[in-house]
């Protein structure tokens, strides 16, 4: 359902009961961990009140649950090998991969991202709703959805974010190209993820869906970072994003380092790790592993279908080792709900939450509770962090490197914005 990447590299507001969202539970552990992690325990699920926003689609319900209060290191402290796991456009189909996964997140101590694309809450008959930039109202390269899409996309979205996982956004309508996002103004920017939001918080309008429990969150608050569709028009997207008050960007490429902020904005970008069978490294996406094995036909060869997934299995496991034994640069991990060449991406992107989140000192998290993380850290350590290299593992030990004086927490809430730059 969700669309492709390409690089250049091959008010009133209304109390309710909280039964509104029966059949909602909070589920398993959402990636806090056990004891043996050392982990912050999570938030406390939130009071049995719903406060509905605008006309229900969203709802304010409290804090959300299942999220670890980001704690700064201690001096010598190692710091925790964090994996990012996130998913673009983030519906769910037939094919039920959102519901899979977030079953594979619970068994294995995760949670994700996942960037919705708004226009998987709108209907097909309201598709001129939508006047993308650019284009002519009603246009969009990734179609619109129906009534039952709608349903299930968003009862996935309620319980991911019960289980603490992260709602982002894809924007809505994936043009690339000639006249797609690369060409795009700060204004169009702008106007393009006032839809997004928009298309979220009236979905039970736009589908006649009225009775329908809302998501459990305010979008304007839980929006706080994207990915650009293709990776293309990052850099007028994060000027708007700025001014907008999101906190990160994922949208570029990356070596195997410690993230630093751009333009005001974490710059969580997902990474190049070894190519199995290659003497080039590959971006940690599975779009770009299959471009690189099969073209852009997505059907490939039968017989080299579990080569290619081990491939990218293989590859992610290579760059993850990497970092864990090294300098413990967060991994970020790009994937998409499709079943390319026979599903063979998804196999592998399940080996690899199976192998890596349940290991001592590993956090499989979304990009928010990474970016809490880093906002919470002294900035000095993350500069002492960023100054080691790909795989690169302090030579007298992480107890030495990072020894020195850390400053005092600041005051106010752990994992707050940081100021802007």
């Amino acid at each position: 359902m969700a669309a492709t990447h390409r690089i250049a590299t091959g008010t009133v507001i209304t109390a309710v009961c909280l039964v509104t969202l029966a059949g909602c539970g909070t589920g398993g552990g959402g990636g806090q961990g056990g004891p043996e992690k050392e982990k912050a325990q999570p938030a406390p699920a939130p009071k049995n009140v719903v406060r509905l926003i605008g006309d229900g689609s969203t709802a304010y319900t409290g804090a959300q649950p299942h999220l670890p209060k980001p704690e700064r290191l201690k001096p010598g402290e190692k710091p925790p090998q964090f994996v990012v796991f996130s998913w673009d456009g983030a519906g769910e189909d037939s094919q039920k991969l959102f519901a899979h996964f977030r079953k594979v997140a619970k068994e294995n101590d995760a949670t994700m991202t996942y960037f919705l694309s708004g226009v998987y809450l709108l209907p097909e008959e309201r598709r001129d709703l939508y006047n993308p930039p650019q284009h002519s109202p009603g246009r969009s390269d990734i179609g619109f959805n129906d009534q039952q899409g709608i349903a299930d996309t968003v009862k996935q979205l309620r319980l991911a974010w019960l289980e603490g996982n992260e709602i982002g956004t894809h924007f809505n309508g994936h043009f690339c190209g000639d006249g797609g996002v690369g060409e795009w103004s700060v204004e169009e920017w702008k106007e393009e993820i006032a839809q997004a939001k928009q298309f979220v918080k009236t979905w039970k309008t736009n589908a006649g869906m009225e009775n329908e429990a809302p998501l459990p969150f305010d979008y304007d608050k839980e929006l706080i970072g994207a990915r650009t569709p293709c990776l293309e028009g990052q850099e007028n997207f994060m000027k708007a994003a700025r001014e907008l008050g999101f906190r990160y960007d994922t949208s570029g490429v990356n070596n195997q380092v410690w993230p630093e902020k751009k333009s005001g904005l974490w710059d969580v970008s997902m990474q190049l790790v070894p190519f199995p069978g290659h003497s080039f490294e590959q971006l940690t996406m599975d779009y770009n592993f299959m471009v690189n094995q099969s073209g852009t036909t997505t059907q490939g060869d039968p017989s080299k279908h579990e080569m290619w997934g081990d491939q990218m299995r293989d590859g992610l496991l290579q760059g993850f080792e990497r970092a864990y034994n090294g300098n413990r640069a967060p991994l970020i991990i790009g994937n998409h709900f499709e079943s390319w060449n026979g599903g063979t991406y998804m196999r592998a992107v399940e080996e690899v939450i199976e192998a890596v989140c349940t290991k001592s000192d590993v956090r499989c998290v979304s990009f928010r509770q990474l970016v809490d993380w880093l906002d919470a850290q002294d900035p000095a350590t993350l500069e002492k962090l960023r100054s080691l290299g790909v795989g690169e593992a302090p030579k007298k030990g992480w107890k030495a490197f990072l020894t020195s004086g850390p400053a005092p927490a600041p005051k106010g809430a752990p994992g707050s914005p940081a100021p802007k730059e």
